[in-house]
Order: C-alpha cells, then structure tokens, then sequence
C-alpha cells in the first residue's frame, strides 16, 4: 500500500512564485492528497493565485486544499506549526512558497519510509537557484558545507550526535512521519522547526538524509531564511561582533530540547539524554564568559581540551569566535 502525502505549504505575499510551485507538486507521482496552506498575513492575491494554479493544473478535484489564514502572523515556526497539525496523512512534506519541487521527488522520498518503518524524517540536498530560478552554480550543503563524515554518521543512525554540534536539516526539503508529530508538539519557541522536528526525530527514532537534490531553493532578497556561505570579510567581521544574548539563546535552545527528551522517558536513550545534559553546560559555560577578553583564555582552552568545542560545535572555528567576541 502507497504511503499517502500531505503538503504543508506556509505562504506570506508568495503570488509571484507560487505558481511554479504548485506546478511543481501537481507533477508529483505519487500526487500528495492534501495541500494545507497556512498564510501569515498575506497582503498580495497569495490564496487566489494558490487556488487558480491548481485549478488550471486539472488537480483542483484531485487534491484537497485546505486554507488557514493568520491575523495577525503567526511567525515562521508557529505558521509551520499550525500547517502540519491540520494534515491528516501519514506523510508531511514541508513546503515554502518560492522553491520548485525536482520531479519524481515525492516518489523517492516516499519508497524511503515505505521500506523503512523506523524511519521518521527524511531531509535532502538542494540546487541553489536565483529569483528568475537560474541555477547558481552551488548546492544547500555545499553552502552549508556539510562534510562526508556528517553524512555517514548520519547514514549509520548517529544523527543525534551529528545535530549536537550544528543543524543540516533545512525545512524546504524535509518529510516526516506525521506519527513523529505526537513527541515534536508543541515546537519549541526557542525553535526554528525544521531544528526541532529533526532534533526530536533523531532522538527517538531514525532521521536519514538523501545527498542529492530534490529540490530547486530560491536565493533571493525576500527569502526568510537563505544559505550561502560567507566571505572572508564577513568571517572576520563576524568573529570580532558584539558577543550579545546569542550565546544565551543558544543555551535556552538547550535547555528547552533537554526539557522535551526528559519528558519523553524511556523513547530517549540513556546515551542522548547525557549528551545532551552536557550540551546544556557547554552552551552555559559560553553564556558565562567574561567581558574581557584576557579573562577568556585560560577557561576556553581548558573547555577545548575537555572535546566539548568539538562534539557541541564548531570546534577551533568556535574556539576563536568566544576569544575574539567583543564584549
């Protein structure tokens, strides 16, 4: 029996794009049997233009559209939040309003957790493209640069002790079980959810990643969330910054997750529950720095030779980044 889809589309002011968009899913075999459309305030024709492309697509009586829309928004993660609470089948795909979904994507995802009961979310690579869809030249995780040994680990069922140290999962390209949504709800406000769904998946269940692209992201100046990677002068910028509350946020991130795994009991192994625990003290410890500079030093490095720079983050780039901060 064919697993059955469900799209969660979250949309703000997207006319301009979304019909390449639901062109791009009306394509899809299998087709998805849903579109659940959460839009944030749009201001433009966005739900007009969602409802006419799939009509002139000969899908209007194919596939179920369903509506939602938020006055004032919502936000992107409790706009996704409530787009995937309303789907009703046994898969979700996650779907922002600019990209083009590759053909066959739903197929490949699809036969992974059709061969793969314990499999609970799947994410993937995607071509980077421009506003005009022109490919760029570059993928998600080459802008991400996400290694080999990233992916192997993940690959080999190790994919909690891959997101302690940095996320991989980007929304636009992720399926999920919708059964994973009974421990990942409510998403943490600390939380992108795409972060959350993968943190939560890889904690009780199996996460895997497809390292080919499904999907064509759009790179462009009213994207939310984009990837590319920085240049020389904006890491060098970057590393002497205002430290400011983002090492706090980043250990009220913490926390909260630590929270979630607690509540979930014996679904959390042991061995993550620990990791975790000491995920929550490395982030407290970078929170807790000194102002000085000078002050720094010695702490960090006996921090860095403990391992926890390199299994909770970026290892030396991180290093460098709590001795260079200002402030």
């Amino acid at each position: 029996m064919t697993l059955t889809v469900s799209v969660a589309l979250c949309t703000r002011n997207g006319a301009r794009y979304l019909p390449d968009q639901i062109r791009s899913i009306c394509a899809q075999t299998p087709l998805p049997r849903e579109i659940v459309v959460s839009d944030d305030g749009s201001t433009d024709d966005t739900l007009a233009v969602v409802r006419d492309t799939l009509a002139q697509c000969g899908m209007a009586d194919q596939i179920e559209l369903r509506v939602f829309s938020n006055v004032p928004p919502l936000g992107v993660t409790r706009n996704f939040e409530q787009a995937a609470r309303a789907c009703s089948h046994e898969l979700v795909a996650l779907c922002d309003q600019d990209d083009v979904w590759h053909p066959g994507r739903l197929a490949r995802m699809v036969a992974q957790f059709a061969a793969r009961p314990d499999l609970l979310l799947l994410h993937t690579d995607a071509r980077l493209v421009d506003g005009d869809l022109k490919p760029l030249g570059s993928t998600l995780f080459h802008a991400l640069k996400v290694q080999p040994v990233e992916l192997s680990a993940i690959g080999r069922g190790e994919a909690f002790g891959v997101l302690l140290r940095r996320n991989l999962v980007t929304g636009a390209t992720t399926m999920f079980r919708r059964a994973l949504l009974d421990t990942a709800l409510p998403f943490a406000p600390e939380w992108v959810h795409d972060e959350w769904l993968a943190a939560v998946a890889a904690a009780i269940g199996r996460m895997d990643v497809l390292p080919e692209p499904t999907i064509d992201y759009r790179q462009h100046a009213s994207n939310q969330i984009g990837a590319r990677r920085l240049t020389l002068s904006e890491k060098i910028a970057k590393a002497f910054a205002e430290r400011g509350d983002k090492h706090v946020a980043r250990l009220r991130r913490a926390e909260a997750l630590l929270q979630r795994l607690q509540q979930l009991g014996d679904r959390v192994p042991a061995r993550y529950l620990e990791a975790q625990h000491a995920k929550v003290a490395h982030q407290r410890f970078r929170a807790q720095l000194p102002a000085a500079r000078p002050l720094r030093l010695l702490p960090i490095l006996v921090e860095a030779l403990r391992g926890r720079y390199a299994r909770f983050g970026r290892g030396g780039h991180a290093v460098a980044q709590d001795l260079l901060e200002r402030g």
